[in-house]
């Protein structure tokens, strides 16, 4: 089996990042884009390295913390190799960084990046902060950037092959809203997601309280997917909130999760959790909740903990921003993966 060997050294990171943005950024740094300072020692010591685990094995758990409710409840499994021919493995589990969302208030800056702009053009950037029927005070508007951030791969940590299930094995960038209409525009993200409809009703809200009762508890309810427990509803899929939605964790992880859900939907993202994924991750069109849990990496970062999406800002988001950079967020996405590990 071939093996991806991380050539960098954690204490030339910096140097060695800088290239990646060079050629696509403004020259200087935006003094309205804040600097996260991703590519430094925070790599290490903002993590929660404790959230990795349990680590399943042959359905026998390492270490402590929660194991999915759609996680394999299988202990050996069966996959075919290029050939087609079967071979026998054990199932492996654990929870692993593969996704990192940054939510800003201005278009194309990045503070994953050092707090430069991918851009200085504002071509096809229609973006506003709120709606005509609406002042600036009821309504939010954020953009976010979608990236590729399997972290154990990238320190050259433990990783199966197999258990790489969509394949990425560098930071890059999959997804930018500046450049999706939908996102600025509930209309439009009604035509891409045209169950909101049903759900557009007040029975339906209101069963998204045990969704955030189930949350507070590190359970949220698979069936109830339109509701994001204590953060709000998950629809319509766009960057639009109302500030009533309360404290700006709250909001950013509203909408963290309704930009995993969108890709969800559309089919640029992956079910890797359960039976059916041992052999390989496979594009599911709605956001499997219980497969994830965020962390804020920035402006104050989680290093203790994570939590599951619709989990109360009370228990986690307090003290977690402040004004001016503080009020652009990063977060560290957790997905949970289940593989056949054996060739």
């Amino acid at each position: 089996m071939k093996r991806f060997v991380f050539p960098w050294v954690l204490g030339g990171l910096i140097t060695l990042a800088t290239p990646l943005y060079a050629d696509t950024t403004t020259n200087s740094v935006d003094p309205l884009c804040s600097d996260a300072e991703l590519w430094s020692g925070k790599l290490v010591t903002d993590i929660c390295w404790s959230c990795l685990f349990p680590i399943r094995a042959a359905g026998a758990s390492l270490g402590g913390g929660n194991v999915p409710s759609i996680a394999t409840d299988e202990k050996f499994c069966f996959c075919t190799d290029p050939m087609g021919i079967p071979e026998l493995g054990m199932t492996m589990g654990l929870w692993n960084p593969a996704r990192l969302i940054e939510i800003v208030r201005n278009p194309w800056c990045s503070p994953a990046l050092g707090g430069h702009k991918f851009s200085a053009s504002n071509v096809r950037l229609i973006a506003t902060t709120g709606k005509a029927d609406f002042d600036a005070s009821e309504m939010s508007f954020f953009n976010y950037h979608y990236f590729a951030f399997p972290l154990t791969i990238l320190l050259d940590l433990f990783w199966d092959g197999r258990c790489n299930s969509d394949g990425y094995r560098d930071f890059d960038l999959l997804y930018v809203s500046e450049l999706d209409p939908t996102w600025n525009n509930d209309l439009l993200a009604f035509f891409t997601s045209p169950e909101t409809a049903l759900f557009a009703n007040p029975v339906a809200i209101s069963a998204c309280v045990a969704d955030a009762a189930a949350a507070a508890t590190g359970n949220p309810l698979e069936a109830l997917f339109w509701c994001a427990g204590a953060w709000g509803h998950m629809y319509p899929l766009s960057g639009i909130s109302p500030t009533s939605y309360g404290t700006d964790p709250r909001i950013t992880s509203l909408l963290a999760t309704r930009a995993t859900a969108s890709l969800h939907r559309r089919g640029l993202a992956w079910k890797t959790s359960g039976n059916d994924a041992l052999c390989g991750g496979y594009i599911y069109p709605f956001i499997p909740k219980s497969q994830y849990r965020l962390s804020m990496f920035y402006p104050v970062a989680e290093t203790e903990s994570n939590h599951v999406i619709g989990e109360t800002t009370f228990k986690w988001g307090v003290g977690r921003t402040y004004p001016g950079p503080g009020e652009d967020h990063l977060y560290l996405l957790w997905r949970w993966v289940d593989c056949c590990s054996g060739y």
